[in-house]
């Protein structure tokens, strides 16, 4: 999954997404609202994490841009106004959670993950396909009986395909929700952790669950 911070405290921003990344997500960064609004427009992310006093254009500047631009990520807001009429506001602009500055950051992640729990993006808790489970609550992944040991990128790459069982998925869609947006596009990093993953889970011969689909991108399935 994809977040994007908007956040203009440098040393809150490369906290948080240290933090975030350490929990397997992905993470852009904006240093003000301006291009928060404008990444938040032209990428996908699963949630959006939204300092409300940043240059240019301020929290509720920045949630009235993009719900009608059609955004409809899930907005938390970091505020330094603790006060109710604030907060109205804010919701009432389109956040769908606030949180007054400091945060502490486990009730930032529990906040967090309560959003994307929602229908609209629901998480399972457990996927499965064959005989590779992938667990993404404790971050395990077991073929047949044995446990596979991953990188963190591993892990996320396989989390998503196993998201989108049998559905092709381009390069750029695997790039746009598994690395950020600094990557370099025509590195060979997606090729190198494929190859990877598919040797650390025994993926080949009769048992290959991750295919290539030449000219297209790949797919698991069966």
């Amino acid at each position: 999954m994809k977040i994007l911070i908007v956040e203009d405290e440098q040393n809150i921003a490369h906290f948080l997404k240290e933090s975030l990344e350490a929990e397997y997500f992905a993470v852009d960064l904006a240093e003000d609202g301006e291009y928060g609004s404008h990444l938040a427009q032209i990428n996908e992310y699963d949630l959006i994490i939204l300092d409300d006093n940043v240059p240019k254009k301020d929290g509720i500047e920045v949630i009235r841009e993009i719900r009608e631009g059609g955004v409809a990520a899930p907005v938390i807001v970091m505020s330094h106004k603790d006060d109710s009429a604030h907060t109205i506001r804010l919701l009432n602009a389109g956040a769908d959670d606030c949180l007054p500055k400091p945060f502490v950051l486990g009730e930032l992640l529990a906040r967090a993950r309560a959003l994307l729990r929602r229908p609209k993006t629901l998480e399972k808790p457990v996927y499965s396909i064959g005989d590779l489970t992938v667990n993404t609550r404790a971050c395990t992944v077991t073929r047949g009986e044995k446990q596979v040991y991953l990188t963190r990128k591993e892990f996320m790459l396989l989390h998503y395909l196993m998201q989108n069982e049998g559905v092709v998925l381009s390069r750029g869609m695997i790039l746009e929700h598994v690395w950020d947006m600094n990557t370099n596009i025509f590195s060979n990093t997606i090729e190198s952790h494929m190859l990877s993953l598919r040797k650390k889970i025994g993926d080949y011969g009769n048992q290959r669950l991750i295919h290539t689909i030449p000219g297209r991108g790949y797919r698991i399935s069966t």
